[in-house]
């Protein structure tokens, strides 16, 4: 069973910066897709960036193109997504979530009914 657990979040200033951490467990191979979502007060779940199992194709919400970078390293199991430039808007809580893929090349659409496993989520709250 694929275990993940997010960590990074907190409080930031505007314009600021964190970088969250998606540690997975209990499969240890390239062969899953990983996709971050957040979900604010009161909205969906929507899409922010996914990164195939190799690492080599990513996808990015046009809300966060610029700001956000998205990385893996299967090495240790963890993915990370690098948020710079923070807005209040980016206020959510963010879950990374699984795909187990037959392609390591292969990258998930930003959808969250396509994902299996989730994580239980970290808040990240932007204000001053």
């Amino acid at each position: 069973q694929l275990q993940l657990v997010e960590s990074g979040g907190g409080l930031v200033q505007p314009g600021g910066s964190l970088r969250l951490s998606c540690a997975a467990s209990g499969f240890a191979s390239d062969y899953y897709t990983i996709g971050w979502f957040r979900q604010a007060p009161g909205k969906e779940r929507e899409g922010v960036s996914c990164i195939s199992g190799n690492g080599g194709s990513t996808n990015y919400a046009d809300s966060v193109k610029g700001r956000f970078t998205i990385s893996r390293d299967n090495a240790k199991n963890t993915v990370y997504l690098h948020m710079n430039s923070l807005k209040p808007e980016d206020t959510a809580i963010y879950y990374c979530a699984a795909r187990l893929v037959f392609d390591k090349k292969a990258l998930t659409p930003l959808q969250p009914g396509l994902y299996r496993y989730w994580g239980q989520g970290t808040q990240v709250t932007v204000s001053s």
